[in-house]
């Protein structure tokens, strides 16, 4: 009789954008290390607010580290989206089945999602043609709960393991800062529209030099009760699938037919 050939384990990259040491980052490792072979690519410092930037004009070094037990790691001293390119490129060499990235110290629901570094990680395994999903917990204490966070972490990429999806998928997951019992479940959103009215405060330095320091309050303009902000505000876990590709095909629709040249 012919022996079955055993299943490969998926193999899943782990990134995010509070650094290696991010206590976000080791229970997300933690939630899903059985799930795979689980292998971990992120900054060797915070890199929050960092959108998709690359490295470019200096060099990019990459340590191991034994930061997670019986788990291949690595800090890399670029950005997440240098996270994942190294990764794919000088580690893994191959493209793993998922990338999961988080999970992050702070909201990146609404307009946050085009600044976000953890989103950025998972936006570039999606270019790379690596089905991902970026994670965040609308707490940005150290000492943030991630229980019930860890929780639903599991269930969705147990969801993307086990009912794979097209190569492109970015899923942007956000959690509800309350404990497990009063997270009501999960709702498929749409990103809100709901932004920061920034205000920059002006200072001076102990040398009379002037500076500006950014601060702002958020501001939802959005009351629909299928988005993102919504479904945080009423304790569930939102998931907005979102895309790299930017074009607007209603307008592109639109001026097609009364753009005349």
């Amino acid at each position: 009789m012919a022996k079955t050939k055993k299943k490969a384990k998926p193999v899943i990259l782990v990134t995010n954008d509070d650094g290696i040491s991010a206590p976000g980052i080791k229970n997300l490792v933690d939630a899903v290390k059985d799930l795979g072979k689980v292998v971990v690519v992120a900054p060797d410092k915070p890199q929050s607010g960092m959108g998709h930037a690359i490295t470019i004009g200096h060099p990019l070094r990459l340590t191991t580290v034994q930061s997670f037990e019986g788990i291949e790691a690595y800090q890399c001293t670029g950005t997440p989206v240098d996270c994942v390119k190294l990764a794919v490129d000088k580690i893994l060499h191959r493209k793993p089945d998922l990338c999961i990235s988080g999970i992050n110290h702070g909201a990146n629901h609404s307009i946050n999602v085009i600044y976000s570094g953890t989103m950025s990680a998972a936006v570039e395994a999606s270019i790379e043609s690596i089905p991902s999903i970026g994670f965040s917990l609308l707490d940005y204490s150290i000492d943030a709960d991630f229980t019930a966070a860890k929780k639903y972490a599991r269930i969705l990429v147990q969801k993307m393991l086990e009912d794979p999806m097209d190569k492109h998928t970015i899923l942007n997951v956000n959690f509800p800062a309350v404990s497990e019992s009063l997270i009501k479940g999960i709702k498929i959103c749409r990103q809100a529209y709901a932004k920061y009215i920034e205000d920059f405060v002006e200072r001076n330095d102990p040398n009379n030099r002037k500076y500006f320091w950014l601060t702002g309050e958020f501001v939802n303009f959005d009351k629909g009760k299928d988005t993102d902000v919504w479904a945080l505000e009423n304790n569930y876990v939102s998931v907005v699938p979102v895309t790299f590709d930017l074009t607007h095909y209603e307008l592109r629709t639109k001026l097609k037919k009364t753009w005349k040249w």
